[in-house]
């Protein structure tokens, strides 16, 4: 699994060099951004991890494919994408005997409530799909809190993914400044993919 960590890495760095920044990446870097995904996904059937998470992973670069075009539809498709990625995820992490866990994720029921307010009335037409989005990943966040201690990987990577959707929000919707929203790419990219990485990572220990 290390080699196609490895390579996964390679391609992560190489889109946050080569598109991360830009508002339409070329053929490069959008090759770059969804085999760095779709790598951790193979390295998760090589190394046997739970379909669930290597599903979640394939899905992730579905996801990451459809973000590097423009309009709405691909847009949709990109969270649609993301979405049962989460969702996959959560029926992996939830663990039954460890449910009373998830009252640790108050703060993230308190999260998505406050990006419910300042998020939605700038989402126009997809104000349906936003609110939908926010509260599979905070599913997703409250299920990562029940996991056992020997998956606690995962649950970094959880977290990691949860503040890379929300500095995602903030460029979409919220930052006008050109230079604001590459910021933000820049800083969401490592985020996000080494939260794919760490789930992989948790759900293979």
């Amino acid at each position: 699994m290390s080699v196609l960590l490895g390579l996964a890495a390679m391609l992560a760095l190489g889109y946050e060099i080569w598109g991360a920044a830009s508002e339409r990446p070329g053929p490069r870097a959008s090759a770059a951004k969804t085999g760095a995904t779709a790598l951790l996904g193979l390295a998760g059937l090589a190394n046997g991890a739970p379909a669930l998470v290597v599903l979640g992973l394939f899905c992730g670069a579905l996801g990451d494919f459809f973000l590097t075009r423009r309009g709405d539809r691909a847009f949709l498709a990109g969270m649609a994408a993301f979405a049962a990625g989460h969702l996959l995820y959560t029926m992996w992490m939830f663990t039954p005997a460890n449910a009373a866990h998830a009252l640790w994720a108050a703060p993230l029921l308190a999260l998505a409530l406050s990006t419910e307010r300042w998020l939605l009335p700038r989402t126009g037409d997809l104000t349906g799909a936003v609110r939908a989005y926010i509260w599979i990943i905070a599913a997703m966040g409250a299920a990562a809190m029940t996991l056992s201690p020997v998956h606690i990987p995962a649950l970094t990577g959880a977290v990691l993914f949860v503040m890379s959707d929300l500095l995602l929000a903030l460029r979409l919707f919220v930052a006008s400044a050109v230079r604001a929203q590459r910021m933000l790419s820049l800083a969401l990219w490592p985020l996000y993919w080494l939260g794919q990485a760490l789930i992989l990572i948790g759900a293979s220990g």
